[in-house]
């Protein structure tokens, strides 16, 4: 089966400019080509069900039917099957173009039902560059994709740079798409906003067909081969954090014209992404590179730091502030003092979302993805393991179940600064579980997760109160308002009531079983 191998980026509009001028490109003209391509599927959409691209594309006079299947997909960096030929227009000969015989019939049974679903209409800037021992098409898209459905026409632009690998190694592809967003300068403060991209132009046709809105995602179950080697397993663990942080960024946007912010829950489940990729790298460290862990480590915790402020602004905006606020009177205005105060309220909120947008969509964070795509792929395993990942697994979460009860007991002594930290502990280790499930005896497993869950929760509750009283520390004086002081007292109310509940989950955490045996 023909397999393509190829990086998809998505370009800020403001770059393109500053990416034309790149010495890579300036230095030879461009082959341009208008694209017109038509993506078909049934009336019940059964291909994109099985993860499938039709498409015609036209070219000149020349037309071309091509199939491409899923493949997969991370950091922006896709491999997939895919067949090309031409063809003429409104004829799928899948039978001459497909040589996998399964696949080749299950197109040729829904032939006869497929029509046009989208079209991409776009001008492709091409160049072929050598780079590290590859041969790279460098392609440039500037167009539009378009469709009809009930709700009228439908337009989104398309401006990315697609890297396909014609041959030799995918490290040089990483490494060309670093240095194309490096910019003209060659300096990471002077760089592009050039972002991996996970959805394929098929992929946000359809989106853009069925009306549907991009929606925070959780993380994807992993599943490890037994047989594997740590590295290898840190790799699937990390390509999959790495996944499942791409899947919310874009929802990660500044608060619009009226002030609102996006759903809280790409921001959380973003920070989420970057809470298990901090935990990969300390579960998986003794099998790393030293400065590959310390430097990593330090970058996605400066970016979960970024995005910190606006959940914690979330988290108080959405679920403390309305339990708080009085029920308005019909006809009565709000007291000046308490309006201003929501107002500040709002305004923090907004300022830290804007912050987390900037953070996820900057020039810093695309060649921060980049590079750490590029990392994990070239590491290699040191030497032999001396006992199988099961074994490992079993020791590791053994060593990190007996600290967690040690810091349960600490926590007791050390109050709200206790707290925090043994439900890092827990995070940790319920991450860490989660990462090794597949190697791991499942009914144990799920009898150990869900105390660490209940117990997260409760610590959880207490650092929201904590974070909270924190939040309200600096708001001017003038605002502090009986309405106010309410507000304080029932914080420290919950946190009281709270914290008896610890012993119990201390006692509960300690009778925990292991999911090993």
């Amino acid at each position: 089966m023909p397999q393509e191998t190829e990086l998809k980026l998505e370009l800020h509009p403001e770059d393109l400019p500053r990416l034309l001028a790149h010495p890579l490109l300036s230095g030879q003209a461009p082959r341009r080509e208008r694209l017109f391509n038509t993506y078909f599927d049934t009336s019940t959409l059964t291909l994109r069900a099985q993860r499938l691209a039709v498409r015609e594309r036209r070219v000149g006079r020349r037309t071309l039917l091509t199939v491409k299947t899923a493949g997969t997909s991370v950091g922006g960096l896709s491999r997939r099957g895919e067949w090309e030929a031409a063809c003429r227009p409104g004829r799928f000969d899948f039978a001459a173009l497909v040589d996998d015989e399964a696949l080749a019939q299950q197109l040729l049974c829904v032939a006869w039902q497929l029509v046009p679903v989208f079209r991409t209409d776009f001008t492709r800037r091409s160049w072929t560059l050598s780079h590290g021992g590859a041969v790279v098409e460098v392609a440039l898209d500037q167009g539009a994709i378009t469709t009809g459905n009930a709700e009228g026409n439908h337009r989104q632009a398309i401006l990315e740079l697609e890297l396909e690998l014609l041959s030799g190694p995918v490290d040089a592809l990483l490494d060309l798409a670093h240095t194309l967003a490096l910019g003209p300068s060659g300096q990471a403060a002077q760089g592009l906003r050039l972002l991996p991209a996970q959805r394929s132009k098929a992929e946000r046709g359809y989106a853009l067909f069925t009306g549907e809105r991009l929606r925070p995602s959780k993380a994807e179950p992993l599943a490890l081969d037994a047989q594997m080697a740590p590295v290898q397993a840190f790799q699937a663990a990390a390509l999959s954090c790495l996944s499942h942080l791409q899947a919310n960024e874009a929802g990660v946007r500044p608060p619009g014209p009226d002030g609102a912010v996006p759903d809280p829950e790409f921001v959380h489940q973003a920070r989420v992404a970057l809470r298990r990729l901090r935990t990969g790298l300390r579960l998986f460290r003794a099998h790393l590179p030293r400065r590959f862990v310390a430097h990593w480590a330090a970058e996605w915790k400066t970016l979960a730091g970024q995005l910190g402020d606006a959940r914690n602004w979330d988290v108080f905006a959405t679920e403390r502030l309305p339990a708080w606020q009085p029920e308005a009177v019909p006809g009565a205005a709000m007291a000046p003092a308490e309006q201003a105060l929501l107002d500040w309220v709002r305004d923090q909120r907004q300022a830290a979302h804007q912050r987390a947008a900037d953070a996820l969509g900057g020039c810093e964070h695309a060649l921060r993805m980049l590079a750490f795509t590029r990392a994990v792929l070239a590491l290699q395993a040191r030497g032999e393991a001396p006992q199988s990942l099961p074994d490992w697994a079993r020791d590791t979460l053994r060593q990190r179940h007996m600290a967690l009860q040690a810091e349960a007991r600490r926590a007791r002594r050390l109050g709200p600064e206790g707290r925090h930290e043994l439900r890092i502990v827990l995070k940790k280790l319920r991450y860490a579980q989660e990462f090794l499930a597949s190697v791991l005896p499942p009914r144990r497993l799920e009898r150990s997760t869900e105390a660490l869950a209940d117990a997260q929760e409760l610590l959880g509750q207490l650092n929201d109160l904590s974070t909270a009283q924190a939040l309200l520390a600096p708001c001017p004086k003038a605002w502090r308002t009986p309405w106010v002081e309410r507000w304080q007292a029932a914080l420290r109310d919950q946190l009281a009531s709270g914290l008896q509940a610890l012993p119990a989950m201390e006692r509960a955490l300690a009778r925990t079983p292991t999911p090993w045996g």
